[in-house]
Order: C-alpha cells, then structure tokens, then sequence
C-alpha cells in the first residue's frame, strides 16, 4: 500500500524523532520511502514551513526537539586559516563539545549560518572529506578567517576546557584580541 504524502511526513518525523545518535541522510529516507531524493527534500522543507524541529546537516537529516535541559550552549568567535579546520574542529569535539553550526557576518547578506552538527572525530573527517570532495569553499574565507560556532556541551567546566584549547591553539578571538 503507497503511502499518501502527508503519512509520509509523518513516517519521516517518526523515524526522526527515533534516530539518536547519527542523522539519516536524504537518501535512506528516499530508499526507505520508495521516492526521489528531490521528493525528501521537499518533504523536509514542508516540514520545517510547518514548524517541526527538523535540521539539514551535511551528514543528513536531525530532529531537534525540546532541548535537553542537561545541555549548555555557547557561541564562540574564531578566526584561522581554512586548512586549520579540521584541527579546530577535532580540538573541539575532543573536549566534548558538539559543533552545531558556523556563522558569519557577511558585509552584504548579514548574517549566514551554515549546520555542521559535529560531535566526534569521525562527523570531522566526514566534513573535512565532503568539503575536499565538493572542492567547496569555507564561510570563514568571505570573512578572513573569522567565523562563530554555537557549541553544545554537558558543562561548563567542558566549555571552559575547550576555550582554554582553542585560545592556546590561536583560533579563539577574545574582547583582549
């Protein structure tokens, strides 16, 4: 029996909801679905018009519900190189900390977010590989290097310890700086 539309949007909040602990790309979702890749992305961006916690990360598909009361979140201004990264990023993640997404604020279209949702060493290698792969370009080299990440981590103390790093490494740009 096929699906309707809208019980496939539902079955997809479903899964998303279920999935814990690495999002589904677009393309389990179509082979799931019996559909396109287009008809998941549109599903997705029907879904989010609605209202529904649903985040695209380049890994694939997360649904971001109630926030866990448990998590602290804090953003972050750093500025390096674009070949530095993967050593950013793996620095982070080391400490505990969840690389929601990076920021810039672009001099013409303002602010511009792109979702990274990186929480280990592997989410890091597979940006770093994607990015190498599609010869694209980082935000932070629109900006010279400066950039923002929201962070999300199980404590302060892990936020602070992550700073300490990032500080050491150069990468943190602080009101001193």
């Amino acid at each position: 029996m096929k699906l309707t539309a809208r019980e496939r949007r539902n079955d997809m909040i479903r899964l998303l909801q279920k999935q814990k602990e690495a999002p589904i790309s677009g393309s389990q979702l179509a082979n799931h679905f019996s559909v396109s890749r287009q008809v998941v992305v549109q599903d997705m961006s029907l879904l989010k018009a609605g209202g529904h916690p649903v985040l695209a990360t380049s890994q694939g598909y997360v649904w971001r519900g109630a926030p866990n009361n448990q998590q602290y979140e804090r953003i972050v201004v750093c500025q390096h190189r674009p070949e530095e990264s993967e050593q950013e990023l793996t620095l982070l993640v080391d400490h505990g900390i969840t690389v929601k997404d990076v920021m810039i604020e672009h001099p013409v279209y303002g602010e511009l977010t792109g979702q990274l949702m990186v929480k280990s060493r592997k989410d890091v290698e597979r940006f770093v590989s994607q990015m190498n792969s599609a010869q694209a370009s980082y935000l932070s080299e629109l900006t010279d290097g400066i950039h923002m990440h929201t962070l999300e981590a199980d404590s302060e103390d892990d936020f602070d310890a992550a700073a300490k790093a990032l500080e050491q490494a150069g990468f943190l740009v602080t009101s001193d700086s």
